[in-house]
């Protein structure tokens, strides 16, 4: 509360119920406003609150899109029961509803609801599922003797220059894996292999902010310092109105796409890129030349 209202701010319990009001109208005015403009990549993630009954397990789902210029823009935040399809679904059926045209390529998780949700209402919309849990889901079917290294090897995948040597770096992970009696961990790490590796159809400049789902990650535990020294809140919608004030305040310090306005106008229009690579340019396709 200090934090958001300033240091000399009075605490009183009319202030709270004025500032819950305020919030609650903020929230609702960000959740029907237009959304028209042209969003290249969204990164959407469930984010579990510790709010509401412990049986209810509801969960803040949240969009963040990367506008015309790079730069980032929080979208959608909305409560679901969990992270189903049909609560996707919804928050991408509103965004669609509000003018949102279907973005590039989304990044997200291994929640099957997420892809579901995004087949249904964006079909044409890309995936990239995130690095860092696929990561995790490896690592923790391995004895601890064996994590360090495969760590490593997962790292050195994502971190290949070119598609052909990161299949040729997983491939080789997994008959390490297989080697030492973890088959488990090699089928994971097999599943969504696809879907692992899309970003190297996109400019090498945006390939950090594409491999994983870190910009919520890292907004949220933001978040988090700032909430973990309340109680479990009682209400979900006011926990909702109270952490969307907190990330529209952190929003400001989100890093904008190397490459800026020029690169995504480039993607936006058609050009296609291979291993990050710029290789064929829309201009060409229509007949003029570079130099035109």
């Amino acid at each position: 509360m200090r934090e958001l209202m300033g240091e000399a701010a009075t605490l009183s319990p009319s202030t709270i119920i004025r500032l819950k009001a305020e919030w609650r109208a903020e929230h609702e005015a960000f959740r029907t406003r237009p959304v028209e403009r042209t969003y290249a990549y969204i990164w959407a993630d469930g984010i579990y609150l510790d709010a509401g009954p412990e049986a209810d397990r509801s969960c803040l789902l949240v969009v963040i899109g990367a506008r015309e210029d790079g730069r980032k823009e929080l979208l959608a935040m909305e409560l679901g029961y969990r992270e189903s399809t049909e609560s996707w679904a919804g928050v991408l059926r509103g965004l669609r509803e509000r003018g949102m045209r279907a973005p590039l390529l989304a990044v997200g998780d291994g929640a099957l609801g997420l892809w579901a949700g995004l087949r249904e209402v964006y079909p044409t919309t890309r995936h990239q599922r995130c690095w860092n849990h696929k990561g995790i889901n490896v690592i923790d079917k391995l004895p601890k003797r064996l994590q360090p290294e495969a760590r490593a090897r997962i790292a050195g995948i994502w971190g290949s220059l070119t598609r052909a040597d990161a299949e040729r770096q997983r491939d080789l992970t997994v008959a390490w894996l297989r080697g030492r009696g973890q088959a488990d961990a090699a089928t994971t790490l097999l599943r969504d292999r696809d879907d692992l590796v899309t970003f190297y159809d996109f400019p090498a400049e945006h390939w950090r902010h594409l491999r994983t789902s870190n910009v919520i990650e890292s907004v949220f535990s933001g978040v988090r310092l700032r909430t973990t020294v309340a109680k479990r809140a009682p209400n979900r919608e006011n926990a909702l109105h109270l952490v969307h004030r907190i990330v529209q305040r952190l929003a400001g310090s989100w890093r904008q796409l190397n490459g800026g306005a020029t690169l995504m106008t480039l993607l936006l229009t058609g050009a296609r890129f291979r291993d990050g690579v710029l290789v064929e340019h829309p201009a060409r396709r229509e007949g003029v030349s570079m130099a035109a």
